[in-house]
């Protein structure tokens, strides 16, 4: 169980393509650096107490195809930037704030 934010550092990886961190008692918000990942295809932050809003930067990954969110306590509305995801194939933001 990792637990704290997550280490900005990790945000830096631009050339990673896969970010599993699910299942884990991470705390704190999804920051705008997230945008910086320019080659993410899939994010999986699911089930953990992240906080805040998505960030809009995420309309900057347009390699994204899965984004999965769910169960953590994020609140908000979703970023319309997330529409201009054309390779997003799975979005998972259900049980949240």
């Amino acid at each position: 169980q990792l637990t704290g934010s997550i280490p900005y550092e990790l945000w830096l990886l631009s050339y990673l393509s896969e970010l599993y961190l699910s299942d884990n008692q991470l705390t704190g918000s999804i920051p705008s650096e997230v945008g910086l990942i320019s080659f993410l295809w899939e994010l999986q932050l699911y089930n953990n107490q992240l906080t805040g809003s998505i960030p809009s930067e995420v309309g900057l990954l347009s390699y994204l195809r899965e984004l999965y969110l769910s169960d953590n306590q994020l609140t908000g509305s979703i970023p319309s930037e997330v529409g201009l995801l054309s390779e997003l194939t799975f979005l998972y933001l259900d049980n949240n704030q």
